[in-house]
């Protein structure tokens, strides 16, 4: 059957073989498909979709399609976290630490961010000398030695889903329920985790703007998961407005350590402290979810937690005085208090997609991979739905290298804080498990 052939039985509506599934993603892994048929094929996935078995295999082949990690020789349930994406969202920063303080290893593979959402990755590289490169031998190493380790995924690991990931990026195929599952799932299960804990977000400055589109995607991806041997879970988060108040990278940075001082935006404490509770238990060191809660609010009220960022920072080349000292982190040449200019009220809401795109406009964040981030730009808010605001109060701090990119974040900026007379009530943290 030719590559032709395959494209005709999906454009027509109809199911693939498990066979054919793996010949159209090792195929296109290996260099034997070119880009214009699979792009096709992408297409007809989009608008026909793929069945539950064929989500399955989908998943399985692109692991199949590169090296797989194998974390055995460390000791322990390894349990990896993932979000979906969001704005100043900066929970990784805060959870690796803090579970690895309550012993469960975090050997965690991050990405870049594109577009509106923030990237681990580009965090960690405004902490000075931080390496996220590690040879697969050191990444083992650490993970034993110090208890935590995020790094760069390896070019070997799961490369069909890098390449699938860039043709989708251009092809207007990437809100595919099925091919998103695949390229979560098959990035977590290559890069060797036995649990796997879901953040999928819903809102605004989420790629599932409704709940029943984020409840589909966490039962794909649980599905999936738990068809390819892995135990995962999922929680529905919100995302109609930031997380935290920093959007930016070494401003998120520092978001993170003061979370992890016990000093962070309640949202954020809130959210870590149950995605940390739920990775207890999946790591098996708790018997259930309040015991694993009690725990790592005593981690983090000990200073343990904010001990061991120090000493994951430092063992990748970072420079651990960030952690008392954020005047080390990087920061733009300007900034610039927005001020609330309408009558006395109240924020009644939020487009927290267009706060994300205000702190790219400052730099914070990449339109293409070619983009070059400041890690010290980005945007501070002073306000969430719901806080009451007066004529002249502080809305948010913008933080650029010129008054250019100033001007341009601060109208988008204002364009995504909504304002009224009558006080309303935040939208909830947590929509579903």
């Amino acid at each position: 059957m030719t590559f032709e052939e395959l494209i005709e039985i999906k454009r027509d509506g109809s199911e693939h073989t498990r066979s054919q599934i793996d010949r159209i993603v090792l195929g296109y892994a290996s260099g034997e498909v070119p880009e214009y048929q699979m792009s096709a094929w992408l297409m007809a996935v989009y608008l026909n979709g793929l069945s539950p078995d064929e989500t399955v295999w989908l998943t399985d082949a692109m692991v199949r399609s590169g090296r797989v990690v194998d974390l055995s020789s460390i000791p322990g349930i390894k349990v990896d976290k993932h979000s979906t994406g969001g704005v100043a969202d900066t929970t990784t920063l805060v959870l690796a630490p803090l579970v690895a303080a309550c012993g469960v290893p975090i050997a965690k593979m991050s990405g870049r961010g594109l577009g509106h959402t923030g990237g681990t990755l580009d965090k960690l590289e405004s902490i000075p000398g931080m390496r996220i490169e590690l040879a697969p031998e050191e990444f083992l190493e650490q993970v034993a030695r110090v208890g935590v380790a995020v790094i760069a995924q390896s070019p070997d690991i799961d490369p069909a889903d890098k390449k699938m990931y860039a043709l989708r990026d251009v092809t207007a195929t990437v809100p595919s329920v099925p091919l998103i599952v695949g390229s979560i799932i098959s990035k977590k299960v290559a890069g060797g985790a036995d649990a796997i804990l879901l953040d999928v977000k819903v809102g605004s400055g989420a790629f599932m703007k409704t709940e029943a589109e984020a409840r589909h995607l966490a039962a794909e991806l649980t599905r999936v998961g738990v068809a390819l041997g892995r135990d995962v879970h999922c929680v529905m988060s919100d995302m109609d407005q930031p997380l935290g108040m920093a959007v930016g990278n070494a401003l998120e940075v520092a978001e993170a350590i003061e979370t992890l001082r016990g000093e962070g935006p309640p949202e954020l404490t809130e959210l870590c402290l149950d995605l940390a509770g739920k990775m207890l238990v999946l790591g098996g060191v708790a018997t259930d979810y309040a015991h694993a809660r009690r725990q790592a609010e005593e981690v983090l009220a000990s200073g343990a937690a904010i001990g061991m960022f120090e000493r994951w920072v430092e063992a990748q080349g970072g420079d651990p005085r960030v952690a008392s000292d954020l005047s080390r982190l990087p920061r733009s040449a300007r900034t610039r208090e927005v001020r609330h200019v309408n009558d006395d009220g109240f924020v009644t809401g939020m487009d927290a997609e267009g706060i994300g795109r205000a702190a790219m406009m400052l730099g914070a964040g990449r339109a293409t991979t070619d983009d070059v981030i400041d890690p010290g730009a980005g945007l501070q808010l002073h306000v969430r739905v719901g806080t009451a605001v007066a004529s002249d109060d502080t809305l948010a701090t913008l933080h650029a290298a010129s008054e250019a990119q100033l001007d341009a974040a601060e109208a988008r900026l204002r364009a995504s804080i909504r304002t009224g007379a009558d006080r309303v009530e935040p939208p909830p943290l947590f929509h579903e498990v």
